[in-house]
C-alpha cells in the first residue's frame, strides 16, 4: 500500500520556524520527485517546493529564500524547513510524489498524502 504520512504541523508565532516531514512507503521512493502543496483557507493547492530523484530543487516564490526541503533516501523520508513564516503560510500542507518536479498541478502527481495542518498567529 502506498502512503505518504505528513507530520510536523502545528499552532507557531510570525517569524517561527517548523519543520514538516513526510514518510513515504509503498513505492520506488528513490525514482520519485516529491513536493509540498499548501492549500490556504478557501483557496486551491499550490506548489511550494519540490526535490528530484538526484536532489535538485524547485520553489515557489513564497518560499525561496525562506523554506528549505531535502529528501533522506535511506530513511524515505522529505523535510520541508519552514523559517520565517508569515500569517499567509497558513493552511494545509500535502506531500506528494510524481515523476518530475516539472508537474504544476497537484493533480498531476501520483501519490499524495493526508496534509498536516500549520497556523502561523500574528
Amino acid at each position: 500500500e502506498v502512503q505518504l504520512v505528513e507530520s510536523g504541523g502545528g499552532l507557531v508565532q510570525v517569524g517561527g520556524s517548523l519543520r514538516l516531514s513526510c514518510a513515504a512507503s509503498g513505492f520506488s521512493f528513490d525514482t520519485f520527485a516529491i513536493g509540498w502543496f499548501h492549500q490556504a483557507p478557501g483557496k486551491e493547492r499550490v506548489g511550494v517546493a519540490c526535490i528530484s530523484t538526484s536532489g535538485g530543487t524547485l520553489y515557489s516564490d513564497s518560499a525561496k529564500g525562506r523554506f528549505t526541503i531535502s529528501r533522506d533516501n535511506a530513511k524515505k523520508m522529505v523535510y520541508l524547513q519552514m523559517n520565517s513564516l508569515k500569517p499567509e503560510d497558513t493552511g494545509v500542507y500535502y506531500c506528494v510524489a510524481g515523476l518530475t518536479c516539472y508537474q504544476s498541478d497537484y493533480e498531476e502527481y501520483e501519490y499524495s498524502g493526508q496534509g498536516t495542518q500549520v497556523t502561523v498567529s500574528s
